[in-house]
């Protein structure tokens, strides 16, 4: 059976380079970093290397970097503590932010009665700024504002420096989850004024398990996890240290080879776009994804022009295909809600048909994605 992977928004395939720097530091740096012997300063090391090298890239102190076991961790602690500790009031957020932040937001308002708003999108999903402008001048109220950069789901992106600098002008908090754009762009975080960020290394070519939050210096933010003191007491547990220095290889690789990978991407995209408009009529696409300027060009998300009873056995079908993608649309079975990304902005018509969301990354081919469009028009034909 042919065998194609497009599911690299839910995770990557590791690079062989960071496979074999992990193994090597399996095998011998196994000290825990908190001893004081010769195995445990080897290990914290090789630790606080990885965090100049991470800190490097993204413009930034060392000291503003904290491993964590990925972005739902960095996203959790930097919205906690924004409440409990740093006295916020008032969230606005949309409602196409990923889970991580819009479960934990939900919980701040269960626990602490903070009040939240959310920022109104436009018919492609992208929100509006002049709404968020209002809003953060319609109150004096501690705010943290949390906004994505690149939509998991339908890969839409802010300007996160021009949005960052219109929050920072009314004296609110920034967090933005750049799980889907760290590895992918290039962002100073010495030029874009945002407070906290959330990173995840298996979204681009590093190991599941582990990331890091930036929290900009002299924050305030406090631990959400307790116990020891490491990662200077934002983050209590014995460092993952092969992980750690997994995720700094991938960062590495990722950047040291973004323009020439980005390329090949995108060129991928865009065959993937005109094979299927000319193959499938009817074909759309959600959200500003076929628009590269507008979105990540690492993913497509398509609305398929199919009945909603075709569309229960859609995903099943590619699957027994080989072909691996995510679901992206609403009410495919009695049980499911749906991607609460699509239902806040498509119509209901388009609701009722089945959106995939197909991620791309180096190690595909355009002759997976012949296989994947004669895939979909013969299941569409049928």
């Amino acid at each position: 059976m042919k065998k194609a992977y497009f599911d690299s928004a839910a995770t990557t395939q590791l690079r062989e380079e960071v496979i074999d720097k992990m193994t090597e530091v399996l095998r011998n740096n196994f000290g825990n970093p908190s001893s004081t012997h010769s195995y445990g300063r080897s290990a914290k090391s090789l630790v606080e290397n990885s965090r100049k090298t991470v800190a490097a890239i993204l413009n930034v102190k060392p000291s503003e970097i904290v491993f964590t076991s990925g972005g739902t961790e960095a996203d959790n602690l930097a919205i906690n503590s924004a409440v409990r500790d740093l006295g916020v009031e008032r969230i606005i957020t949309t409602r196409i932010e990923h889970h991580a932040v819009l479960y934990t937001v939900d919980q701040m308002q269960e626990c602490f009665n903070v009040e939240v708003e959310y920022v109104a999108l436009d018919d492609c999903g992208n929100i509006l700024l002049d709404d968020l402008e209002a809003k953060l001048k319609a109150s004096d109220q501690k705010t943290l504002v949390s906004l994505m950069h690149v939509n998991n789901e339908i890969g839409n992106m802010i300007d996160l420096e021009k949005v960052a600098k219109l929050v920072k002008s009314h004296n609110a908090l920034f967090h933005s989850d750049t799980v889907q754009s760290i590895g992918h762009y290039k962002l100073d975080f010495d030029k874009i004024p945002v407070d906290f960020t959330a990173v995840s290394a298996h979204k681009f070519h590093g190991p599941k398990g582990v990331g890091f939050a930036y929290i900009r210096r002299n924050s305030g933010l406090k631990p959400l996890i307790f116990g020891g003191e490491q990662e200077r007491g934002y983050r209590a547990g014995t460092e993952g240290v092969h992980n750690i220095v997994g995720l700094e290889e991938a960062l590495k690789l990722a950047y040291e080879h973004l323009e020439e990978e980005k390329s090949y991407v995108i060129d991928l995209k865009n065959y993937f776009k005109e094979q299927l408009q000319a193959e499938i009529p009817g074909i759309k696409f959600n959200g500003n994804c076929s628009d590269d300027q507008k979105s990540t060009y690492t993913l497509l998300n398509i609305c398929l022009p199919c009945s909603q009873e075709k569309a229960l056995m859609l995903l099943f079908q590619l699957d027994l295909k080989g072909i691996a993608c995510s679901k992206g649309s609403a009410c495919q079975s009695g049980s499911d809600k749906g991607s609460h990304v699509l239902n806040a902005f498509l119509s209901p018509e388009d609701l009722q048909k089945p959106s995939l969301r197909f991620s791309f990354c180096k190690y595909n081919t355009k002759e997976e994605i012949d296989y994947v469009v004669e895939t979909l028009k013969e299941f569409l034909e049928n």
